[in-house]
């Protein structure tokens, strides 16, 4: 266990090209050219690049680094890399010069043949660029391989086509920014010049032994278990939430905050989660684009430290049927240059008519939207969490809060707000308690989109996914309602009674998004039917919301999806899918067939000469018998469901690639999954320990 003592102000960002480097290394004519590209989008000459180039390998080398890499992310879901040395050519007398170009710096060519594309692009042709993303600073990564310049970047293909997570992102946040502009100058605003999403992503996981993880195909194929009984102790007591760090998660935890901090993601909250062997960290909020890269990084840390420490990193949505799964809570919220929070609602939110109109624009967009917003969270992981009583349902719904829906409310029903609920003083009853000042509303768990106090958390984001999707979507619904606004506000003659109008008819008009009630219940299942939301179950029911004519529209609108990007991307989704539940079917006809049948045969015959034995010595065997014969029945409907599963799984792997095969996965691969586990579970709670081919979930699970 380490002593030493980490002084945090110093190490954060050192591993960073920050601004602050920048401006020490930089000529002043350069460091402001630069400032430029990234404030103002200017572009960057090549005789600038040079220079930062050179300095940036300068800076790298001195943190010992040897190659450098672009840094991007394809549409695989994780970051991609190729690394290339300094080393140039060598001289005549046998050195070798470091270098770094500004070419190199700006625009790689990674080969983009075997990446997703959905169509956009042919096997055989291989060209794609990665493009420099000055927004989000180049950092060193130090690892086991050394350490290494990591750049960002964006990749598209040779005739121009977003390949990556990136690019979409980065043209959201320029649609949001144009029109949140519009809205506050419609306010008297005339100082703010940019507005920006901010995210803070909240990261939850599971650690188990590195030992025990290895004994298992089902987590080293798919990340999850798909074979697996209960122990007899779960969650039910909640003693593990926000309980003691164990010594050796805390020393994990240690080593994971310097790896972070080092590369400046801002890793501020550390808990204990839910399930045993669950875990959660949380940063402080960045700007989105910064925040989805921080997010990646912290996802690979998450998984090197682990390894480290002798454990595995689990960031799959559910790895352990039966207790809580992992999400990741992506909190939104758009800010000014200038520091304005367009979700602050102030002290008397019903006054506040610039954040009246903001939360109608809001609850307009994710209202009409609301397939889209559901279909940003699909994973095949997601399939099952989303709906159960640990995570939201499937259905989108807006929590306001005590506060706010009063206020909407009053506008709804009389066209005025005259007055906002105050949070009041939290009386405990305990006179040597100091008096606490109570919010103005409670909270709301089960929410998927919940308002809390001056962002919005949506809740329904996977804990192994990227949240680029999320906030593309995000940022693009809510640019169009504020563009719809202000295209009709710029026009009134009466601005004042036109927002007043406005702000209202968007209210009345999608109230039936709002609810503030528990999501768990089957009652607000049957609410919402009524209200006409859609409850998009799972993955392959929510991808063709992203092809939609409103979704189309909605993205070229914004300049954020051409018709072919989206399309090439339920491609790549419905290909994702079937390939997951693919790789699943056939984990389980390989641990059913080679490890759980041969076990099961031994332990009957084990049974069966005890059976033998026992009537030998003259004594009853009844309970042996019985024992025999269950084992055995079990064991005869284990093959049966396996035949099953292997002929539903060929048949889908025959199945034309896309829509069609991911939907059969769907409905009949899935089904066998389920039908072949059952048998094994229950046989799991029979056969003796020792016979049991790997190890349990209380072994996984409870020791760590």
């Amino acid at each position: 266990m380490s002593t030493e003592v980490i002084n945090v102000a110093e190490i954060f960002g050192e591993n960073v090209f920050n601004d602050t480097v920048m401006q020490e290394r930089l000529p002043k004519k350069v460091y402001k050219n630069l400032r430029k590209t990234i404030e103002e989008g200017k572009d960057l000459d090549l005789e600038t690049a040079d220079v930062i180039a050179h300095e940036m390998k300068e800076w790298a080398i001195e943190k010992g680094a040897t190659h450098y890499t672009h840094w991007f992310l394809p549409l695989t879901g994780v970051t991609a890399e190729k690394h290339d040395s300094f080393v140039s050519a060598p001289l005549p007398s046998g050195k070798v010069l470091m270098s770094f170009s500004g070419k190199e710096l700006i625009k790689g060519e990674p080969d983009a043949s075997s990446f997703p594309s959905g169509g956009l692009r042919a096997t055989f042709e291989a060209r794609g660029y990665t493009a420099w993303d000055c927004t989000s600073p180049a950092f060193v990564r130090q690892d086991a391989g050394g350490a290494t310049l990591c750049i960002p970047t964006a990749f598209c293909s040779y005739t121009g086509e977003a390949l990556d997570q990136k690019t979409p992102l980065l043209r959201s946040m320029e649609a949001i920014n144009k029109e949140a502009l519009r809205l506050l100058r419609l306010f008297g605003n005339t100082t703010s010049k940019k507005v920006t999403p901010s995210v803070g992503a909240e990261q939850e996981y599971f650690l188990v032994d590195a030992e025990k993880f290895e004994q298992r195909k089902d987590l080293i194929y798919t990340g999850r278990t798909l074979f697996g009984a209960m122990p007899p102790k779960g969650q039910e007591l909640d003693d593990h939430y926000f309980g003691t760090i164990r010594q050796r998660i805390a020393s994990f935890m240690r080593d994971v905050n310097i790896q972070l901090w080092k590369v400046g993601v801002t890793a501020k909250t550390q808990h204990n989660e839910v399930a045993p062997a669950q875990h959660e960290l949380a940063p402080i909020y960045s700007e989105a684009n910064l925040a989805v890269d921080q997010n990646q990084l912290t996802m690979q840390t998450l998984k090197r430290v682990a390894c480290q420490h002798g454990m595995k990193c689990l960031l799959h949505e559910k790895p352990f049927a039966g207790v809580n799964g992992s999400g990741k809570h992506n909190n939104w919220s758009i800010t000014t240059d200038d520091g304005i929070n367009l979700l602050e609602p102030g002290k008397t939110p019903h006054e506040n008519t610039q954040f009246l109109l903001v939360l109608a624009c809001i609850l307009k967009a994710v209202n009409i939207h609301a397939d889209l917003l559901r279909e940003s969270a699909a994973d095949p992981g997601n399939d099952h969490r989303l709906g159960a009583n640990e995570a939201p349902p499937a259905i989108i719904s807006i929590f306001l809060g005590e506060q706010l829906e009063d206020v909407v409310d009053q506008l709804i029903s009389t066209g005025e707000a005259t007055h906002s609920l105050n949070g009041g003083k939290l009386d405990t009853g305990v006179s040597t308690l100091p008096e606490l000042s109570k919010d103005a509303t409670d909270r709301n768990r089960t929410s998927p989109f919940a308002f809390t106090g001056n962002k919005f958390e949506f809740r329904m984001v996977g804990s192994r996914d990227s949240i680029a999707n999320p906030n593309i979507v995000l940022n693009t619904i809510v640019a169009e309602a504020f563009a719809d606004a202000c295209d009709i506000l710029e026009k009134a003659d009466d601005f004042d009674l036109a927002v007043h109008d406005l702000i209202k008819e968007y209210l009345t008009d999608n109230q039936r998004i709002i609810f503030n009630g528990n999501g768990y219940s089957d009652e607000w299942v049957a609410e919402a039917e009524r209200r006409g939301l859609p409850n998009i179950k799972s993955m392959v029911e929510a991808i063709p919301a992203i092809t939609t004519d409103k979704s189309i529209k909605l993205f070229e609108r914004f300049s954020v999806f051409t018709k072919a990007e989206l399309e090439s991307r339920a491609e790549i989704q419905y290909e994702a899918y079937a390939k997951a539940i693919n790789i699943e079917a056939r984990t389980m006809i390989d641990m059913a067939s080679k490890q759980f049948l041969p076990a099961f045969i031994k332990y009957t015959k084990t049974l069966a000469d005890t059976v033998l034995a026992v009537k030998e010595a003259g004594v009853d065997a009844a309970v042996q018998t019985e024992a025999l014969k269950e084992v055995s029945a079990l064991m005869a409907e284990t093959k049966a469901a396996l035949d099953v599963l292997v002929k539903v799984t060929d048949e889908a792997a025959a199945k034309e690639e896309g829509e069609v095969q991911a939907n059969f996965y769907h409905s009949d691969v899935v089904p066998a999954m389920e039908a072949l586990r059952a048998p094994v579970d229950k046989l799991e709670m029979i056969v003796d320990k020792e016979a049991w081919p790997m190890p349990s979930y209380g072994d996984l699970i409870f020791e760590v």
